[in-house]
């Protein structure tokens, strides 16, 4: 049994027979709020507001944009010529790709390409200017990109250290609304990354720095039409 086995063992046995309310017994007392002692309302909503498909991918565009991710637009047809100019303008002499990206995407750009291999070291990795990948999904409340490291994302390690990242994300297919709605469609066992925007800290001062913990430019394609 290992010990992660062993504390959640223990933790079910101390849960046993506690009712399912979990309000504690306390006695009562005068000037006591009845509610104080009631469980906590864990009913909470899976969004805020109705939206329709396309409000909610104006939302996601929105919260992206407000954490410093550049976002784009773009058809199906016209994405290998926008991620073609976006390359261009960086002027990476190499790009890494996941062995499972969608070959028409780079079919119009110029950079080598290098594919994301196992045995390829940090220092190498370090070589390549920008990565290209795709997204398990965007949420929209949140600005937030989840890759799960699938075919067309790859490990990682690939999309933390090149300074640059674009990311394709499909809409409407791929953006929900909130994290809830989100961890219904995630697999929990897979290899899960959250990405608010560009790496980005502060120090105890508030100067911020970007770059430190990923890459110091994140672009968000958002794809329609396929």
């Amino acid at each position: 049994m290992s010990s992660r086995d062993l504390i959640l063992g223990r933790v079910r046995r101390a849960l046993a027979d506690v009712p399912r309310d979990d309000t504690p017994p306390v006695p009562e007392r005068p000037g006591r709020d009845p509610q104080y002692e009631q469980a906590v309302d864990r009913s909470y909503l899976r969004e805020h507001g109705a939206r329709s498909a396309a409000e909610t991918v104006d939302l996601l565009a929105e919260n992206l944009a407000d954490y410093r991710a550049i976002v784009h637009r773009t058809t199906a047809e016209e994405l290998p010529y926008l991620i073609m100019r976006l390359l261009a303008e960086r002027g990476p002499q190499y790009v890494l790709v996941p062995p499972g990206l969608p070959p028409e995407w780079m079919s119009a750009a110029d950079p080598t390409r290098v594919h994301d291999r196992a045995v390829s070291t940090p220092g190498e990795l370090d070589k390549v200017a920008s990565v290209v990948t795709g997204c398990a999904l965007a949420i929209a409340e949140t600005g937030t990109i989840v890759l799960d490291g699938g075919p067309d994302q790859g490990r990682r390690r690939i999309t933390l250290i090149p300074d640059h990242h674009i990311c394709v994300v499909r809409v409407p297919d791929q953006v929900v609304a909130s994290v809830p709605q989100a961890m219904e469609r995630l697999d929990p066992t897979r290899p899960l990354t959250w990405i608010s925007g560009p790496s980005a800290t502060s120090d105890i001062e508030l100067d911020r720095v970007e770059g430190v913990h990923g890459p110091r430019t994140l672009e968000v394609v958002l794809v329609s039409g396929e």
